[in-house]
C-alpha cells in the first residue's frame, strides 16, 4: 500500500445510509489493520438535505478530512450530489454513482448504498470476507440477506465467488488503485 492514505468521500441526502456506509468502509480498513480516520458532515440531513463523510485509511492517517480535490474516491449516492462533490474528486479520481446499478435489480431501493460499496470494493484490495463480516457486524441482522445481495450486485459476482477485484477492463484492484492514488 502505498505511504499515502486512502481518501474516499461518501455523499449523499440524509436518509440515504452516507453515515451506516462510511461506517463499514471505515470498520473494513480497521480490520486490516490500517489506521482510519472518519469525519462527517451532517448539515440539514434529517430534512433530506446533503451529508457527506471523509473517510481516510492507510499506514499512517493524520487529519480525517480529505483536502479538496484530492478524493481517491467520490462515493455519491444521490444522483443530485455528484456536480455538488465533484470538486473533492481527484484528477486520476474514480467516480461510483448510482447509474452503475441497475436499481430494478436491487432487493430494497434502501440498499443502494451498500450496492455502491460492493462497487468500490473492486477497486481496493480488501477481501470480500472483510467486507461480508463488516456488513454483518454494521447491520441488524435482519437486513444482512439483503444487503448481502445488494453488495454482490454492485461488485458484479455472486456469493462464494472467490473471483479477485478484477475491474471490468481487465486491471486488477491493485493496478487501478495504483494509477488512482498516484499524485
Amino acid at each position: 500500500m502505498s505511504s499515502q492514505p486512502t481518501n474516499v468521500v461518501i455523499a449523499g441526502l440524509g436518509g440515504q445510509g452516507v453515515l451506516k456506509a462510511s461506517a463499514i468502509l471505515a470498520d473494513v480498513a480497521f480490520s486490516a489493520g490500517l489506521d482510519v480516520k472518519k469525519s462527517e458532515l451532517h448539515g440539514m440531513s434529517q430534512r433530506g438535505g446533503s451529508v457527506s463523510s471523509d473517510v481516510r485509511f492507510g499506514k499512517r492517517v493524520f487529519s480525517p478530512m480529505v483536502p479538496p480535490g484530492k478524493a481517491n474516491f467520490l462515493l455519491v449516492i444521490a444522483p443530485d450530489q455528484v456536480a455538488v462533490n465533484r470538486a473533492a474528486l481527484g484528477p486520476a479520481g474514480i467516480l461510483i454513482e448510482p447509474s452503475q446499478i441497475d436499481e430494478s435489480a436491487l432487493p430494497n431501493k434502501k440498499s443502494m448504498n451498500v450496492a455502491l460499496l460492493g462497487v468500490l470494493s473492486r477497486y481496493l484490495q480488501f477481501p470480500v470476507e472483510a467486507w461480508t463480516a463488516a456488513l454483518r457486524r454494521n447491520l441488524p441482522e435482519k437486513l444482512h440477506e439483503v444487503n448481502f445481495q445488494s453488495f454482490y450486485l454492485g461488485r458484479g459476482d455472486e456469493p462464494g465467488d472467490k473471483q479477485t477485484s478484477l475491474r471490468a477492463d481487465g486491471q486488477t484492484s491493485e493496478q487501478a488503485m495504483g494509477r488512482a492514488l498516484e499524485p
